[in-house]
């Protein structure tokens, strides 16, 4: 069964700025929701955080949580590789 994808609304607002990527994200969204834990993208688990993930395409980043609970993947945050971790 494949995770709902609930997405912040300052993820949403940086999309809209950067359309160039905006339908690889979705779309890489939608291969993390079907298997968040297997999928075939570039992604790599945040230190320190438990079911916390990068989604790294091109220059940009996108943090997501996996709650396992209630079959859910949470995008809360993108921006470009210098400023996502601060």
């Amino acid at each position: 069964m494949p995770y709902n994808i609930e997405y912040h609304k300052d993820f949403i607002k940086f999309l809209k700025k950067h359309q160039d990527i905006q339908a690889k994200v979705f779309e890489s969204f939608e291969t993390i929701a079907q298997n968040p834990y297997e999928a075939k993208l570039d992604i790599k688990k945040l230190q320190g955080k438990a079911n916390h993930y990068c989604l790294r395409i091109s220059k940009y980043r996108f943090l997501y949580e996996v709650l396992e609970n209630e079959i859910l993947i949470y995008a809360y945050k993108a921006d470009s590789r210098g400023d996502i971790y601060k």
